[in-house]
């Protein structure tokens, strides 16, 4: 039995969604239908029970296209994702108050919020390790922006190891056994999204006598063996592997902080997930060698660990995928908003807000509700819609939220 549903739009390859008893709007609906027109895509459209309107391309799909790659659907937080870490201690050996540990992984994490010795963001002072970072990335960049000089006055070096801002966090969970969790969620920063505003109007630009024949123009893409096809692969990947890096830093500096309140020593449990969910890599489906385009998507090959965060006071899951081919072996990546952020800002009451993230340390302030709960859907409605991609393996609760 198929635990998906299908659309079939004229001219346009089939689009098969995990959205049972999930919303999806009408303008999600029409994004989709634009993207499986394209002669590149094949062979179908896979979405994921979190899609909601994105630009370039809907949050929640995964794009399989051949002999090219559509820029702005994968848009310019390249490499955006998450990573979990699990500690060996539990509930028991964390302080009374969880202020003072906001407070640290505030203080060790430059986010859009932040200020002080950090710069909206940014590091004033580099460190060693952020340094020691750019030192391995440095030269393939330079070999970038050599080429692409604009790319040259992106922000990098003063990024590695920061959140961002909007829906970018750092959080302190508690699993179902009452085990520590940490996770956060960033990408590629200031150097990424250089990179990939650069290349989308490039795409536009070396598209444009065909523009008018794209459903839309965010659609315009690399073909393989075009002019700037290489280079942008080259770039994306060099721009994925910078945001891997700043997971791990932020991690690193987090798990510092926390060591300063929590009395007992702790290490790692085994290793920790460090997964993309806005990403392109050439994969193997259906026998063909395809690039694939997680546009608000994980990867959930048979086996492989995943994260699958809820909003800022709902539940979160650490999950195994289970190789779904349909799926493109994918699922995922969180909950999906059903309001924008102005809508959320104007439907939710502080009040609501507070009520919602009762327990959880964090922002309760007029200027984070567009990351209240319900501006997102039902997380536990979009795991029941996957539950053939894949299985929960902890379902974490956080106890401390850090917002960009």
């Amino acid at each position: 039995m198929n635990h998906y549903n299908e659309i079939h739009a004229e001219g346009a390859v089939p689009i098969k969604l995990w959205t049972k008893g999930v919303p999806i709007d009408d303008k999600a609906r029409d994004q989709l239908q634009n993207i499986a027109r394209l002669p590149i895509v094949y062979p179908h459209l896979a979405v994921m029970p979190d899609v909601h309107l994105g630009i370039g391309a809907t949050i929640g799909s995964v794009v399989p296209t051949r002999h090219a790659i559509i820029p702005a659907a994968v848009g310019v937080d390249l490499g955006c994702g998450m990573m979990a870490a699990k500690l060996n201690i539990n509930a028991n050996h964390l302080p009374d108050g969880m202020a003072k540990i906001r407070s640290a992984f505030e203080a060790a994490v430059p986010h859009g919020r932040s200020s002080g010795k950090h710069d909206r963001g940014s590091w004033h002072d580099v460190p060693e390790a952020s340094e020691a970072a750019w030192a391995e990335l440095k030269g393939e960049f330079e070999q970038i922006s050599d080429k692409h000089r604009v790319l040259r006055r992106a922000n990098h070096r003063v990024h590695l190891g920061t959140l961002g801002s909007g829906n970018h966090f750092v959080e302190l969970c508690l699993d179902e056994n009452q085990d520590v969790w940490v996770m956060l969620h960033s990408g590629s920063r200031g150097v990424g999204n250089a990179i990939g505003s650069y290349f989308i109007e490039l795409a536009k630009n070396d598209m444009q006598v065909h523009i008018a024949n794209l459903p839309h123009r965010d659609l315009a893409y690399f073909s393989e063996g075009s002019p700037h096809f290489n280079d942008y692969v080259q770039a994306v990947d060099w721009a994925q592997r910078f945001a891997a890096r700043n997971r791990q830093l932020m991690m690193a500096n987090t798990l510092t902080a926390l060591r300063r309140h929590v009395g007992k020593r702790f290490q790692i449990v085994d290793e920790a997930v460090n997964c993309h969910h806005n990403y392109v890599q050439r994969e193997e489906h259906f026998g063909e060698s395809l690039f694939i385009t997680r546009k608000g998507a994980v990867s959930a090959q048979k086996g492989q660990m995943g994260i699958i965060p809820g909003s800022m006071g709902a539940k979160s899951f650490i999950v195994r995928g289970l190789g779904n081919a349909e799926s493109f072996c994918s699922c995922s990546h969180g909950a999906g908003r059903v309001m924008s952020r102005t809508e959320a800002k104007k439907r939710i009451t502080l009040k609501e807000h507070r009520e919602a993230t009762l327990g959880v340390e964090c922002r309760k302030d007029s200027d984070v509700i567009d990351e209240s709960p319900a501006a997102y859907k039902s997380i536990e409605d979009v795991m029941a819609a996957q539950s053939d991609l894949v299985e929960i393996m902890f379902t974490l609760k956080q106890i401390v939220c850090v917002k960009g």
